[in-house]
């Protein structure tokens, strides 16, 4: 199972992995979390270089006529709202048609849905359609306030830097402005494998992630018994707050505390803003260990 896939060569990377570790050609499962290019590009590349059985995605072109009526331009059609969608996510729109052509079976990820060993514990289908995509980038203008303004406001290396921050005092703000609908849309995967629990969040944030531990307590699943999370956005601190953090990691532990998870963030080689410092300390203060992936 591959869950989202980078740059394209970031993709190439994910192909060779495959092929060397697995040995094999085939994967059961693709998943592309959200429409974002740095998370579509890649898996192009593994549509093209390996055997698929079934590609998970949202098709927000496909809910055109849904959500149309939203809009206070009057003249737009179904047509032409589909395809200023298609338009402006190509990298999505081309990852879907590449599955069409090589007739990979294709299902919308939405709350419930069960991938392999994975649930999706958000988006649920009508949040998605009718409050996020109407809120994705270079869509026309809505009648009504923004979903933000409604909004619940090959290398591994273990991040050692703890910001100077009293343990007890999180600086880790509840009041960051939130991350945008697309983000938000990201598809968070919950894993169970023979006891291990798993948490995968792509780039969602407060309000997906919120969402998601309600769901969670709705099927008797414990997040905090997860051993192994991914920290979302690239440790980005819009997207998480000490209150969600609370929901899906657990309560900050007492200072010293044998960590009881791991924590993984995935951040360009070079990147000097991300994660955040208040982001990792947040992780560790909950009891993770945090490592950076890149």
């Amino acid at each position: 199972m591959v869950v989202d896939g980078g740059h394209k060569e970031s993709g190439e990377k994910v192909v060779s992995h495959i092929k060397k570790c697995y040995e094999t050609t085939y994967v059961d499962y693709v998943v592309n979390t959200h429409p974002d290019s740095d998370h579509v590009s890649g898996l192009i590349t593994v549509l093209n270089e390996l055997q698929v059985g079934k590609l998970y995605m949202h098709l927000p072109w496909e809910h055109s006529d849904e959500i149309r009526d939203l809009f206070k331009d009057g003249r737009i059609t179904d047509n032409s709202l589909a395809e200023r969608i298609k338009n402006s996510l190509n990298k999505a729109y081309e990852l879907y048609e590449l599955a069409l052509e090589k007739e990979i079976p294709v299902e919308e990820p939405f709350e419930g849905t069960t991938i392999g060993q994975f649930t999706v514990l958000s988006p649920d289908k009508d949040w998605y359609v009718n409050e996020l995509v109407p809120e994705f980038p270079n869509m026309p203008e809505k009648k009504e306030h923004s979903f933000l303004q409604k909004s619940l406001s090959e290398a591994i290396s273990k991040i050692s830097a703890w910001i100077e921050e009293n343990w007890d005092t999180e600086t880790l703000s509840e009041n960051y402005e939130s991350t945008g609908a697309r983000n938000e849309s990201s598809v968070v995967l919950y894993g169970d494998f023979d006891g291990t629990k798993v948490l995968l969040t792509g780039d969602a944030g407060k309000d997906a992630l919120t969402r998601a531990s309600y769901f969670a307590e709705s099927q008797q699943i414990d997040l905090k018994q997860c051993s192994f999370v991914q920290v979302p956005h690239h440790g980005s601190r819009r997207n998480v707050s000490p209150s969600v953090l609370n929901k899906i990691i657990g309560e900050k532990v007492a200072e010293g505390s044998t960590a009881n998870k791991s924590a993984y963030v995935s951040v360009a080689k070079q990147s000097e803003d991300h994660p955040k410092k208040v982001v990792v300390n947040a992780f560790i203060r909950r009891g993770a260990t945090v490592f950076r992936v890149f």
